[in-house]
């Protein structure tokens, strides 16, 4: 069991308030010291969920993002970020998807989804969805994964996407440019002894979203695997 300590949650809200170079450096033991607590805390938590899923990167270390801000194009110009998080995808071109979870005073949470499908990506997902409207739907509307997760978020457009029947029953899915769903946590939540085995019990959860867009994006409309993955 690898705990989130209350010293890593107690950092980033100092860095919150003091965001420059040489607070950052006087107190680089500070970040070491939770940036291999949340290693450890990585390591537990892929652990959990390889018995129940595949993923890659094989190493928490990897999972982790770098705290250092890339300000070339940005206004906000703090060079750290206040936030720790990590993700991960599913797996061998069968299993679609990935899980992210971001450690963050007063706004840590777990996402899943799919975050920027690529057009060709993006017009599967969609012939899929209009030519069974009600099966994503009741994917999304099962009780164990409403209950847990909520409803389905990301940018959609103001009309049917071009091609499609704006009078399709599942035209509000149709929108969708974005296909993710969130948990949010409180502080107190995350640092509970165990906390990996609620991420990961809840990631399991949303198994039957990322299993219907795992089989929409490697199947053809009538079943058939696509050609690249055979």
């Amino acid at each position: 069991m690898a705990q989130i300590k209350s010293s890593s949650l107690k950092f980033l809200k100092d860095l919150r308030k003091n965001n420059n170079r040489e607070w950052f450096n006087d107190n680089k033991d500070r970040y070491l010291a939770m940036h291999e607590n949340l290693v450890e805390f990585s390591e537990a938590l892929m652990a959990e969920m390889n018995k129940h899923d595949q993923l890659v990167p094989k190493s928490g270390k990897k999972t982790l993002f770098r705290i250092y801000r890339d300000v070339r194009f940005s206004k906000d110009k703090s060079p750290y970020k206040t936030y720790m998080g990590g993700s991960f995808t599913r797996d061998t071109p069968m299993l679609r998807g990935g899980y992210y979870f971001g450690i963050e005073p007063g706004n840590s949470m777990q996402a899943t989804g799919f975050w920027n499908p690529n057009k060709e990506d993006l017009k599967q997902i969609r012939d899929h969805i209009a030519a069974e409207p009600k099966r994503l739907a009741k994917v999304l509307n099962g009780k164990r994964l409403k209950d847990t997760w909520g409803s389905l978020e990301g940018d959609q457009l103001k009309k049917a996407p071009r091609g499609f029947d704006p009078e399709n029953p599942a035209v509000e899915l149709l929108k969708y440019k974005q296909h993710l769903l969130y948990k949010k946590y409180t502080d107190k939540e995350i640092l509970e002894p165990g906390f990996e085995k609620v991420i990961s019990n809840n990631f399991k959860k949303v198994r039957p979203f990322l299993n219907y867009m795992s089989e929409i994006l490697t199947h053809d409309l009538n079943g058939e695997m696509l050609a690249g993955l055979k």
